[in-house]
């Protein structure tokens, strides 16, 4: 069953909105190192002002691609908000100085926009997936979100689109009055979508990814225990085993590597220091 993340209250968040949020450097990408309340409202007080965003959700496998592709790496750097979808990066932030971090994940965001996007009047408008997948989605909003206004729902082809089509699209976007832009590509695509749809696209756009089948029901997330516990790559592993078992074999044992050698250099400076 679907919930709604309780910790989504309405707060001060002014002092972040015109400023670069705060981050912390992980294994090379930076991390905004904020509370996931914090980070819901400054997505809504940007969308309440119509501005051009890019918000990637991250994890291990994001972080891993970045530190592999120095193009992906700057789609990272230059984005307003990389939020720590998975547990390791919600340790990594903790180790380096940010107590209280806690997961910042696409369900629960996409849940918590839906839930407060009425009280602000933003529209939302989801992108990408396939045309199944959108119309379950919709009825679940209807059902669970009755006051949400759905600017549009829009799937994409698997092919990039033509300038003509990425014209008509963006279009098509901006006449919704949307606030929001939710996106569902997959890593990196909707990343880099949404790079190079900075500033032609006046809202802020999110990639959910794998947000978009849990939320139709088409697939199950893992119970909170296994998510807080950091496993839910291995849950999801055991549901799409073709597609992600490559994946994971690569990028987790270098994370690891990787994470593993930054908190070595860390604390070697600090004992250097003493």
């Amino acid at each position: 069953m679907l919930t709604v993340n309780k910790q989504s209250q309405i707060q001060d968040v002014s002092p972040y909105l015109n400023l670069e949020t705060p981050t912390i450097d992980i294994i090379g990408s930076p991390v905004t190192a904020l509370p996931f309340e914090v980070q819901i409202n400054i997505i809504l007080e940007w969308a309440m002002s119509k501005v051009s965003k890019v918000i990637c959700v991250a994890n291990t496998h994001m972080l891993v691609e970045s530190y592999w592709h120095s193009e992906f790496s700057s789609v990272l750097k230059n984005a307003d908000i990389v939020t720590p979808d998975g547990m390791p990066l919600v340790w990594m932030l903790k180790l380096m100085g940010a107590g209280t971090q806690n997961r910042v994940a696409g369900l629960d965001i996409l849940l918590s926009l839906c839930k407060l996007a009425p009280l602000r009047d933003i529209p939302l408008f989801f992108l990408g997936a396939d045309t199944v997948t959108l119309e379950k989605m919709r009825k679940n909003l209807m059902d669970l979100f009755p006051n949400l206004k759905i600017a549009g729902m829009e799937p994409l082809p698997f092919r990039p689109l033509t300038s003509t089509e990425d014209e008509a699209m963006i279009k098509t976007i901006h006449d919704s009055g949307a606030g929001i832009v939710l996106l569902a590509l997959g890593c990196p695509k909707q990343e880099l979508w949404m790079n190079q749809h900075k500033d032609k696209i006046q809202a802020v756009m999110i990639g959910l990814g794998g947000a978009f089948p849990v939320f139709a029901q088409s697939q199950k997330r893992a119970p909170y225990w296994i998510r807080h516990l950091g496993g839910e790559w291995l849950y999801r592993l055991t549901q799409e085993p073709s597609r992600l078992f490559k994946r994971y074999m690569t990028t987790i044992p270098a994370f690891i590597w990787l994470a593993c050698k930054q908190i070595l250099n860390l604390t070697l400076l600090q004992y250097l220091r003493l």
